[in-house]
């Protein structure tokens, strides 16, 4: 008997009020009016993937505690019930939460530059530190985006664990939504081998946008839903 099927929707938050030239990480605004009229679009979208892949959705949404997130979390979960069905909670974790930048949180790119270039003991920044895959600003706290999407794969690897092993409840084939950010996703993919290093260059996400994966039985990932959103000017594909 095959046990039963782990999907997760990697969902990323929906538009929301973002500072101008400051890098999307622990920044504390909410949605704007369009991103929550994309997070009530959600819930239809993925109660119609569910359906599409004859998966259960599970009534737990994993969030980010960041607001952006939360908010999209709450706002879907309410639209889901609207749309049928039992009630949905809404979960926040730490660990789905954006690459942090540590003590350069919520800093301008050139208040970063400066911060950097006034400390003697700091090399200066790459031109490329904000895209760069094992780039780790040297500031307290701070992390690389391959550090952010280990911790997003390893907790989607632990929600795949208590499934298979009943600790989730009774054995279904399962959907569990998970709304966190765009670059801690990609990087994420990249940890559970569902998506190469090389392309995430020339990848992104819609906001609600959703990509699905899928744990086999033999551990690995792979993708079997959704799309990336593909960046202006790059070859790289869905």
């Amino acid at each position: 008997m095959s046990a039963p099927r782990f999907v997760a929707a990697l969902v990323r938050h929906g538009d929301y009020d973002q500072p101008d030239r400051v890098p999307s990480a622990l920044l504390p605004h909410p949605l704007t009016a369009k991103g929550r009229a994309q997070a009530s679009e959600l819930a239809a979208t993925l109660r119609a993937e569910a359906d599409a892949h004859q998966l259960s959705l599970a009534t737990t949404i994993d969030c980010s505690p960041l607001l952006r997130a939360w908010q999209t979390a709450t706002i879907t979960a309410a639209r889901l019930l609207e749309l049928g069905g039992v009630g949905f909670e809404v979960a926040e974790h730490e660990v789905l939460c954006e690459r942090s930048l540590g003590a350069a949180a919520n800093l301008t790119i050139d208040q970063i530059a400066a911060a950097v270039a006034n400390d003697p003991r700091l090399a200066p920044l790459p031109p490329d530190w904000k895209s760069h895959p094992r780039h780790r600003l040297p500031f307290l706290g701070a992390e690389s985006l391959l550090q952010a999407g280990a911790r997003v794969a390893a907790h989607l690897e632990r929600r795949a664990h208590a499934h298979a092993s009943g600790l989730a409840g009774s054995p279904q084939d399962l959907l569990q939504v998970v709304i966190s950010h765009g670059g801690a996703l990609r990087h994420a993919a990249v940890a559970l081998g569902v998506l190469d290093l090389d392309r995430v260059p020339g990848l992104s996400m819609h906001h609600c946008g959703h990509v699905l994966v899928e744990r086999h039985e033999d551990g690995h990932w792979t993708q079997i839903g959704g799309k990336w959103k593909v960046r202006p000017g790059s070859s790289a594909g869905d």
